[in-house]
């Protein structure tokens, strides 16, 4: 029973939800000078989830990524991850974790597997060498040196080393920057097999489609703060979808019912609306009856990127 559940009748409190991983309260970090980086968040992660942080440049998702992994201590409020301070009691968090920075640095000169081994060494309840490397498509690179490693295939090292102890918990900080289209697919399915597993996943991406593809819910941020989160669907429902295309030579968009609210779009028309499937079909009829070609015809939902693009636009202009 969790405590939205809690009934004072049947007994005690029953503390925490039990599938809350991570828990975020009012958490702020500033900075020398006063720059404050995270002005008050709230969130919870949920076990089994794969959650997103989303955000313009300096919107704080790096920093809040650094507090949950407890590099760094919140200035303000209060953070748990599975049910402990991850800076004060580092040592109770971290070997439950698994981390991808931005950036990893390596020694040159060892070989992909001396690197795997070394960082075994280091982590309770490592998996084989040859396992870690094989999930992130490093097994033929084995005996390569760091040094001549593509871009790409240093951030698929880095995620071998992140999940190399089987963490209940996994912090990828841009997962797939620097990999091409199908390092970006194979790091897309790894993300959803450990999730699968029951592994909590917190991510940052610059990549709204793979935000979009990957995460059971999201947070898009924006100076310091939250602006909007919940499940992919829910943040782009609130953002209307769209119908373009052209009329004939020398018909106006004048011409269209007025219900449907059009505007000229460069040489096309541009309907908005909260209810797609009504409009399309009005439109649809209006030009059955008319005896309208619509040319170059495309209706969709708002995409993601569409409603991170409006939320950054409207923060910035401060309306």
């Amino acid at each position: 029973m969790t405590t939205d559940q809690y009934d004072p009748g049947r007994g005690p409190d029953p503390g925490p939800d039990p599938g809350l991983v991570i828990e975020a309260d009012e958490v702020r970090r500033s900075y020398a000078g006063g720059f404050e980086a995270v002005a008050g968040i709230s969130f919870s992660v949920t076990r089994g989830e794969v959650f997103a942080l989303l955000g313009t440049n300096g919107a704080g998702k790096t920093s809040t990524m650094e507090l949950l992994e407890g590099l760094e201590r919140p200035t303000g409020g209060a953070i748990r991850v599975l049910g402990h301070d991850p800076h004060r009691e580092r040592a109770a968090v971290r070997p439950r974790v698994g981390t991808m920075l931005q950036e990893g640095g390596f020694p040159s000169e060892l070989t992909v597997t001396e690197t795997v081994r070394m960082w075994a060494g280091c982590t309770s309840g490592a998996r084989p060498v040859g396992e870690a490397l094989d999930l992130v498509g490093l097994g033929a690179r084995a005996r390569v040196r760091v040094k001549q490693l593509s871009g790409g295939e240093r951030r698929r090292l880095d995620l071998a080393l992140a999940v190399l102890g089987r963490p209940e918990v996994l912090f990828l900080d841009e997962p797939s920057t620097g990999l091409d289209a199908e390092g970006r697919r194979d790091t897309w399915r790894l993300v959803r097999e450990l999730r699968d597993a029951g592994t909590t996943v917190v991510l940052t991406t610059h990549y709204l489609e793979e935000a979009e593809s990957l995460a059971d819910r999201l947070a898009i941020m924006h100076r310091g703060r939250i602006v909007t989160a919940g499940t992919p669907a829910e943040v782009t429902a609130s953002r209307p979808a769209r119908i373009r295309f052209a009329l004939p030579d020398g018909m106006p968009a004048g011409r269209l019912p007025l219900s449907l609210r059009a505007a000229e779009s460069g040489r096309g028309v541009e309907i908005r609306t909260h209810d797609l499937q009504e409009a399309l079909g009005e439109l649809l009829r209006w030009a059955r009856e008319a005896d309208v070609r619509l040319t170059g015809l495309d209706a969709r939902s708002a995409s993601l990127e569409e409603a991170f693009l409006e939320i950054a636009q409207t923060e910035t202009a401060g309306v």
